[in-house]
């Protein structure tokens, strides 16, 4: 085995025979050494290495142990997986003890047994091992939080690493989109990939609720605020303390709730109706709405400051008709599921009903495609959708083409592979045929338009 594929042993010793000689007997490792505390964060900063062995005598006070003892616990907070094994002397039990009680892995006396201490470090390496493959396992277990979200689209695909990044982060987020678009899919996977996914995610839509009753719905009221009060009920906002309350259609929010709401949002503090004690919350706020926030602070109809409080981080989401191939692909996805659910066993999409698909330009986004899609598996006769269960026109809108030649070629290029891999449902040798090309000239034009 190469070195460069040995496991590393870091061994923390001033005493040069001894450090020499720990070196020669575990030679199957790639060994660093360290005789001193800078030195030694040094090597853990740069390999990590799984195990280190060290004595708490360091240089420069040799015969005392408060040297080791801030480098162990450096090191098990720089690298907390590292399993440290400390060297002490022959009757320092109590520092040993000391040592075990801080994080460490084991403890040995000297003078020690090297094979009795090569034991010890095989079984810290198994231990190391086996912990990182729990973790890779649990990693790989975690759900995707987007995956409700199906495409291919450029656009869509880069509002999704935005949503990852916004995630950690406690900032609000303005989710603006056209009805149907996936505010809500998108809005739970901000919860759900934040530090607040144990927590509860409450939404309310600010548009479904009569004003004189959504201010209640909010923040709450004391019991006898108003006839029919009969019990205190906290609103939503305190319901989703430590967790995330998202507010659709914000755009509608009545203007004499917004300053209420962006007192709370300065404030961080409720008052439920009829009550006059304030109640701090800690909630992660996701807004969402279909309607242009600018115009109707032009117009008067939404609180300017109170639109700078809600677009801390700004995400535009595409209509469907501007996310190339989606359309077939959502349709291929919404055909298994819908026939799986009405037990219409294994059906497909007709060419005539894609090439339909494509064509429409869908007002009502994938919340029309889906009720479409729905209504079509009901519908159909036989194991194949038509363009007549379908039904929508084939009229296929004129586009803007660009009059660079290169930009223009490269793009319809682009465009037709992205139909044929939705036509032909992901499946590349289907969509070679259609393209009347081999399979490895399709794969390199997809690595050319970074397409997978």
């Amino acid at each position: 085995m190469s070195s460069e594929k040995l496991p590393h042993l870091l061994i923390v010793e001033d005493d040069r025979a001894l450090q020499k000689q720990i070196r020669w007997a575990f030679d199957q490792y790639e060994t660093l050494t360290a005789d001193d505390r800078e030195s030694a964060l040094a090597q853990i900063r740069r390999f990590q290495p799984p195990v280190v062995t060290m004595d708490l005598g360091l240089p420069p006070d040799a015969d005392s142990v408060s040297e080791g003892f801030k480098l162990l616990e450096e090191v098990l907070t720089l690298a907390p997986d590292t399993k440290v094994i400390v060297l002490t002397g022959q009757n320092d039990r109590a520092n040993a003890l000391r040592a075990i009680a801080l994080g460490a892995y084991d403890f040995f006396a000297k003078p020690f047994e090297i094979e009795m201490l090569g034991l010890t470090i095989d079984r810290a390496y198994r231990l190391h091992e086996l912990q990182q493959e729990n973790k890779r396992l649990q990693s790989m277990q975690q759900p995707d939080v987007l995956s409700g979200l199906l495409t291919r689209d450029p656009a869509l695909l880069r509002v999704c690493r935005t949503i990852e990044r916004v995630s950690s982060s406690d900032a609000t987020v303005l989710l603006l989109g056209e009805s149907g678009t996936g505010k809500e899919i998108l809005a739970r996977a901000v919860h759900e990939s934040s530090t607040r996914r144990g927590e509860r995610f409450v939404a309310i839509n600010c548009a479904a609720i009569p004003e004189n009753l959504l201010e209640s719905e909010l923040f709450g009221y004391e019991k006898g605020a108003f006839t029919g009060a009969a019990r205190m009920t906290p609103g939503k906002i305190e319901t989703a303390n430590n967790g995330t309350l998202m507010l659709d259609e914000i755009g509608d929010l009545p203007h004499s709730l917004q300053a209420k709401l962006l007192r709370f949002l300065q404030e961080r503090v409720v008052e439920r109706i009829g009550g006059r004690q304030e109640i701090p919350v800690n909630v992660r706020i996701v807004c969402a709405t279909h309607q242009n926030l600018k115009s109707l602070i032009t117009d008067g109809g939404f609180r300017e400051d109170l639109y700078y409080r809600l677009a801390e981080i700004v995400v535009n989401i595409p209509p469907l008709r501007e996310r190339s191939g989606d359309p077939a692909l959502l349709a291929h996805a919404f055909v298994r599921r819908f026939a799986e659910e009405q037990n219409r066993g294994a059906m497909t999409l007709r060419e005539d009903a894609t090439r339909a698909i494509e064509a429409h330009r869908w007002p009502g986004n994938v919340r029309e495609l889906e009720n479409c899609i729905k209504r079509a598996v009901i519908m159909a006769d036989g194991n194949q959708i038509t363009a007549d269960d379908i039904g929508l026109s084939t009229a296929q809108p004129p586009e803007a083409t660009p009059l660079d030649l290169r930009q223009a070629r490269d793009e319809a290029e682009r465009r037709v592979i992205i139909t044929a891999m939705a036509r032909a449902d992901g499946n590349v040798v289907k969509a070679a045929e259609l393209l009347g090309v081999s399979r490895p000239t399709l794969y390199d034009l997809m690595h050319r338009f970074g397409l997978k």
